[in-house]
């Protein structure tokens, strides 16, 4: 009771020194965004999320996993002659700190009313991941995943609508907001203090972008203590550390290569573990914390670097009032090397300060049902009170299905219904539509997905996401559970590392590392072997017309099937983003002879296009139109095609156009057999 008791008067004294401080505006959100020090400072905020998850999710107990998370909203409302629907609310004071949205494509416009006067509108897409407030990376568009960054501070409330959702269609979206205390004053945002801010939004942007000793000024490079210690050998099953580190202060930057016969592998047998002031806070595999997963995958975000040389480094800052210990342990059987850098600032430890903490969990063999949502799999439940601010998932899946559709669900301060409910894991970690290429961010990043980089998802996925300005602040406890939603039936791995700030006494109660398990083997990554020669029965995957856009690539159709829709073995060949004038070619490598017709199983749905046909480079038919206007469905499409000899023929599909009522320029093919 007595520590509880001061942990509250530890929050509630800094809350009451930091409610008459300065006032909050778009500047001094800016500044914080790239101070590394705000996020280890006790918040006084909460933080909260809008989006377009599926409100038939009541309770654990009804339709918990339901997946309709598009175009869901607060209500629909008319504004002289528009009708407008409504995202997301707040009375303030407050900031918008995180927009993410995606869509099939953008035929809307959205419009911001702070303080009940409309402060900004225009095409949705120009705003959320365009350049109208900002330029990348505050604003950019990552595989598919429109996000900003930019905070929009409001002093009394905020509401954001958009308008021709008939035509839009489908809208995913989500909106994290901070919510001040009654008393803290903020400016609210305008796009004159925008443009008045330009140099100051570009320099922001810059910062961002910057790692370590990149982001100071000379002088201050020149203050900076540092630590470093080369450590060579053989470690096995051994407990390296290096020599105390004496405060008050704070680690800013901790660099590691590893040397092994297998540097892959070593990567989840080798932890990192961080003690400050006697209590060990960090415990994780070496690929996972620095946000690689396993293996050496190249990226750089705000607090993570991988780089082509194996080199690992991180650059969240750790402060501590006496002392810090680093430490490194090889779980594995084979011989590794550890060469390790660190950078150390002597600095005041107030009372307000947090502590850094890192924690690693995995758990193999999930069983997933095609097509429904699971379980919701606890990423970690923590007692105490502090911030969440990111985690790396690193998982294995054993088909190409695509299998992020489960939803985050975060609960704050004991909370029934979480405060935080997303729509997609992949919408989580700043991306969309389940994509197989890597990309990153300074907040978000997917540094290796494996398969084949246009034919689906299959093997090992690597993705991160890191919170600044929309960190979780938590008071009594926070609970974060990832939904397992796939669309086949399989036996999946999941392994994650949390990372968060907590006052003394914070602690793990779930989702913290089981290390008997982890000695027990449960660190060597599984084996598979690559099953992309042949991606749907009787298609190879030919290639895209030069110059041709969009991305060729497996579609899981589990969720589609019904009693007069099954596609074969629940796939397609899925091509999205083409435009009129561009082709495909799909090989058939094994024609039998004497063969007139070709039978193709074909998708039909609001998004997809026209097609015409070449067999061999010869236009075979008329045009075919695979518009469906009220459900996805699967259709047999007979092509008259010239007589077959046997061997491999080639099936070139063009875009000729699109019905009036589609939406899209989408083709998907799952089959191809033969008739006289």
């Amino acid at each position: 009771m007595k520590k509880l008791t001061l942990i509250l008067l530890i929050l509630l004294t800094s809350l009451s020194v930091r409610v008459g401080a300065q006032e909050i505006s778009l500047a001094t959100l800016l500044d914080e965004a790239t101070d590394r020090a705000a996020i280890t400072r006790t918040p006084n905020y909460r933080c909260y999320q809008a989006s377009s998850y599926d409100r038939g999710a009541k309770s654990p107990n009804e339709n918990w996993f339901a997946n309709n998370d598009a175009s869901n909203f607060i209500r629909s409302e008319r504004n002289g002659d528009r009708e407008e629907w409504v995202l997301m609310e707040a009375e303030g004071p407050g900031a918008i700190v995180r927009w993410w949205i995606t869509a099939p494509h953008y035929k809307n416009n959205i419009y911001a009313y702070i303080d009940g006067e409309l402060a900004f509108s225009g095409p949705i897409a120009d705003y959320i991941g365009g350049s109208a407030l900002a330029d990348a990376p505050l604003s950019e568009e990552s595989s598919r995943g429109r996000n900003l960054y930019l905070p929009i501070p409001y002093a009394k409330s905020v509401k954001i609508t958009c308008d021709q959702m008939p035509e839009q269609g489908n809208l995913y979206y989500q909106i994290n907001y901070r919510q001040y205390p009654e008393g803290v004053s903020v400016r609210s945002f305008s796009t004159t203090e925008l443009s008045a801010l330009k140099d100051k939004v570009a320099r922001t942007n810059q910062l961002l972008l910057l790692q370590g000793s990149e982001e100071a000024e000379p002088e201050a490079r020149a203050a900076r203590q540092g630590f470093r210690r080369y450590v060579s050998g053989d470690l096995i099953n051994g407990l390296y550390g290096v020599p105390r580190i004496l405060g008050p202060g704070a680690i800013t930057e901790i660099s590691v290569k590893l040397k092994a016969d297998d540097v892959a592998l070593a990567t989840r047998q080798v932890a990192i573990m961080i003690s400050f002031d006697g209590e060990e806070t960090v415990w994780a595999p070496i690929g996972d914390f620095f946000g690689s997963g396993v293996g050496v995958n190249p990226t750089r975000t705000r607090y993570t670097e991988v780089c082509e040389d194996g080199t690992f480094k991180c650059f969240w800052r750790m402060p501590f009032s006496e002392e810090a210990r680093l430490s490194f342990q090889n779980f594995g059987d084979q011989d590794v090397s550890i060469h390790y850098e660190g950078r150390f600032e002597k600095c005041p430890v107030g009372p307000e300060t947090m502590r850094f903490h890192a924690n690693w969990r995995q758990e193999r063999g999930i069983q997933t049902e095609g097509g429904k949502g699971v379980r919701d799999w606890n990423y970690t439940t923590i007692e105490g009170a502090g911030v969440y601010v990111g985690d790396v998932l690193s998982l294995f899946n054993p088909v190409t299905d695509w299998w992020g559709e489960g939803d985050e669900k975060i609960y704050v301060d004991g909370e029934e219904f979480p405060s935080h409910f997303g729509t997609g894991t992949e919408d989580y970690y700043g991306y969309a539509w389940g994509s197989s290429q890597p990309f990153k961010s300074p907040f978000h990043a997917q540094p290796r997905v494996e398969g084949h980089p246009n034919r689906g998802v299959f093997g090992r996925t690597t993705v991160e996401r890191f919170r600044v300005l929309d960190g979780v602040p938590f008071t009594k406890s926070l609970k974060f559970d990832m939904e397992i939603w796939h669309w086949k039936t399989c036996e999946a791995d999941y392994a994650v590392t949390t990372f968060w700030y907590g006052v003394p006494g914070a602690k793990i109660a779930e989702g913290g590392p089981d290390r008997e398990e982890f000695e027990d083997e449960a660190a060597v990554p599984v084996a598979y072997n690559n099953p992309f020669r042949t991606a749907v029965r009787d298609f190879e995957l030919g290639s895209l017309s030069e110059g041709a856009s969009g991305v060729v690539e497996i579609q899981g159709m589990g969720g589609f099937r019904d009693d007069a829709n099954r596609w074969v073995d629940d796939r397609q060949i899925f091509w999205r983003e083409g435009k009129v004038g561009d082709s495909a070619t799909l090989v058939l490598e094994s024609v039998p002879a004497g063969k007139k017709a070709l039978l193709l199983g074909a998708t039909l749905a609001r998004d997809y296009g026209i097609a015409q046909f070449y067999w061999n480079g010869e236009k075979i038919g008329e045009p075919v139109d695979f518009y469906n206007a009220d459900k996805v469905i699967r259709k047999t499409i007979r092509l008259e095609i010239p007589e077959t000899t046997e061997g491999k023929a080639e099936l070139k599909v063009e875009i000729v156009g699109k019905n009036d009522a589609s939406i899209g320029c989408f083709l998907g093919f799952d089959s191809a057999t033969f008739e006289d």
